[in-house]
């Protein structure tokens, strides 16, 4: 069974929006994984980044009430706070699920309602008239929005993971890593077996958005704050044989022209590597099909 991949937000950190950022986005993480069902589409969101305010709004747009599955990945600012603008949160008989993990002993939902409190957020998440259910998740398997989804924690700061989405009758499989460090630096507390671990998680998966966020150079000035190169992801995208790799969470610092210069740069990396493997840039609109 086929399903479609939409980027609502590609860039990390804090948004960017601007003529520099045009091309590729100045919205933070937020993707939409959408499969059809018998009884209308399954979707389900990963993180809730900027980017997922213009993807609440269009789901609204399309028939209300809406059901959905949001992934987050961590809690991290980049990856929640377009949550309070969700606009399903607003539609009475909507149902919202949020599957994550708890932060240092923290409940998602504690994490949620204080981000929505009067101190910071006119409506607090009691206020919402959406029916929403918090699920609390970390490494291992569950269903959600008709898939079967792995999870794996990564090198990040905080509890952070990693997922791989595949239709739970079986097909192609999607990998998303938003924020991970490869190579050395930072204290994760992970095992010594991580990395072998991590590529065989990722094995044969037909497309992965992992973090590239950096250039060789920046990130010798990076390491310890939980990101990667371009090089590092082509790499690992080598190793682990996927069939695409998709360079996300651009630096806000990079504008559009960097961004060309670092996927015409990994693309040369990956054929040196002598691998026939696709790489790109994720762009806010881009829409991939599985």
């Amino acid at each position: 069974m086929t399903f479609r991949v939409t980027f609502w937000g590609t860039r990390g950190s804090i948004p960017t929006p601007g003529p520099a950022t045009a091309r590729y986005g100045g919205n933070t993480p937020s993707i939409e994984v959408r499969r059809p069902a018998p009884d209308g589409d399954a979707v389900a969101i990963l993180d809730g980044g900027t980017g997922v305010a213009g993807l609440g709004r269009q789901l609204v747009a399309n028939g209300s009430p809406v059901s959905v599955d949001l992934l987050v990945s961590h809690t991290h600012w980049d990856h929640i706070q377009g949550l309070p603008f969700f606009q399903p949160f607003f539609e009475p008989g909507s149902q919202v699920r949020i599957w994550g993990a708890k932060q240092g002993g923290v409940d998602l939902e504690e994490i949620l309602r204080n981000q929505m409190s009067p101190v910071v957020f006119p409506v607090p998440l009691d206020g919402l008239a959406a029916e929403l259910a918090v699920q609390h998740i970390g490494a291992g398997e569950f269903e959600a929005a008709g898939f079967a989804i792995r999870a794996m924690q990564v090198r990040h700061p905080g509890t952070t993971l990693a997922f791989r989405l595949t239709p739970a009758d079986g097909g192609t499989s999607f990998a998303y890593v938003p924020d991970n460090e490869l190579g050395s630096g930072g204290d994760y507390d992970l095992p010594a077996s991580w990395k072998s671990d991590f590529v065989e998680f990722l094995r044969d998966a037909d497309v992965l958005v992992h973090d590239a966020m950096y250039t060789p150079d920046e990130l010798e000035d990076h390491r310890g704050w939980g990101h990667s190169s371009y090089m590092e992801a082509v790499q690992l995208a080598v190793e682990a044989d996927v069939k695409q790799l998709v360079m996300f969470h651009h630096r806000p610092e990079h504008d559009d022209d960097t961004v060309d210069r670092m996927l015409e740069q990994a693309r040369t990396a990956a054929k040196t590597l002598g691998s026939s493997i696709d790489v790109i840039a994720a762009r806010e609109g881009l829409e991939l099909t599985l």
